[in-house]
């Protein structure tokens, strides 16, 4: 059995603290003590039955207070970590941003691995500056899809790649959903899961709403009510579209829908996984994602939906009229989806996690401190 540090900057319902929460209750089947650091606010690693330390942190919209709010709790992590020098504990850093946590590992002399989500770290000189830490701390790296592996590559940490997994909650709802068999008694429903942002392409599925009066929208969206009303203040919304905030539970969305889509702007945004999509899969419902990036290692095109440049939104509408209208294309790319969300098993997720932290031969310590940090 082993003690796993697990650290999370920002807890909230978006894709990294999900595949974390997955993570962890696969280590915790393992055997192991597993101990999670991360912020107060509440999301998918809040309802964990795990020992918690929080580190309070709060995301901020003007830059500088961000950087500032993202230094000083890492200052906090390095502390909180610190306490645990005279013990044999892995550190378990989630996304590139804890950089506070991999420091620690190192001049403590504690094995880091890093889970790495993303490619769009902005600005660049942040980026460079996570990626150098990562580089000169971590003895290993996970990976969620080959194209994030391609695009960020640790020099000299060795690489595994394991692709997300629905949890094992999630299987169950959506399951039992369709063990049921309910008829869809809702128009052809096309709905989208993301961030608040125009780079996530927001404002080209309000766009492709008002091309489609007859068909319903769902805009669910990582934000308030209030962030929310801000942002579309000045745009004349579609009767055929309705906006979302932040949601706890998404099932009901998808037991609506009828198509997921992922309208990230390549030029600004390249996904590396596309949880949604395997949500959605799950639920036996094609997606329409960009064709570059992690959803190409999801969506199929033409097998279990279609990839489409989002800035095309008159082959966007084209593929839509083409499964609302067509009953046979529609009920082909619905079985396939199910056959898709198999190989995403969550068994495998978390025995290939289990094996990156628990590996057959011991790590050895490299760091050039820890000859005389870890005995005091």
């Amino acid at each position: 059995m082993k003690k796993i540090i697990c650290v999370h900057l920002y807890n909230d319902f978006s894709g990294s603290p999900l595949v974390l929460s997955t993570a962890i209750k696969g280590l915790q089947k393992g055997g192991n003590e597993v101990v999670l650091m991360t912020s107060h606010s509440d999301g998918f690693l809040s309802e964990l039955d795990v020992q918690k330390v929080i580190i309070p942190y709060q995301f901020e919209e003007n830059k500088v207070a961000r950087l500032f709010a993202l230094v000083w709790n890492q200052w906090q992590v390095f502390r909180a970590l610190w306490k645990y020098r005279r013990e044999e504990v892995t550190i378990y850093i989630n996304t590139l941003l804890p950089f506070g946590a991999a420091l620690a590992g190192k001049l403590m002399g504690k094995p880091v691995i890093y889970h790495i989500h993303e490619t769009s770290v902005r600005p660049a000189i942040l980026k460079g500056f996570l990626k150098k830490v990562a580089t000169l701390t971590a003895q290993k790296a996970i990976y969620v899809s080959k194209y994030l592996h391609t695009q960020e590559a640790l020099k000299g940490v060795q690489p595994q790649i394991i692709h997300n997994a629905l949890s094992t909650k999630f299987e169950a709802v959506s399951n039992s959903y369709l063990h049921r068999k309910i008829e869809k008694e809702y128009p052809f429903t096309i709905l989208m899961l993301c961030s608040l942002k125009k780079y996530k392409g927001v404002d080209q599925f309000v766009t492709l709403a008002k091309t489609l009066p007859r068909y319903n929208f769902e805009l669910v969206m990582n934000a308030t009510p209030e962030e929310i009303k801000a942002y579309f203040k000045q745009q004349d919304l579609s009767e055929n579209l309705s906006l979302f905030p932040r949601q706890s539970n998404v099932h009901p969305f998808y037991q609506r829908a009828s198509l997921v889509m992922n309208m990230s702007d390549p030029q600004e945004w390249v996904e590396t996984f596309g949880m949604t999509l395997l949500e959605g899969f799950s639920y036996g419902i094609p997606a329409i994602a960009p064709p570059v990036g992690g959803p190409t290692e999801v969506v199929q095109d033409g097998y279990n939906g279609y990839l489409i440049d989002p800035i095309d939104l008159d082959t966007c509408r084209d593929k839509i009229l083409a499964m609302a209208n067509d009953e046979n294309l529609y009920a082909l790319l619905s079985k396939n989806t199910l056959l898709s969300v198999r190989q995403f098993n969550i068994r495998t997720f978390q025995k290939a996690i289990q094996e990156v932290i628990e590996p057959k031969q011991q790590i050895h310590d490299t760091s050039f401190f820890s000859g005389f940090l870890v005995g005091r």
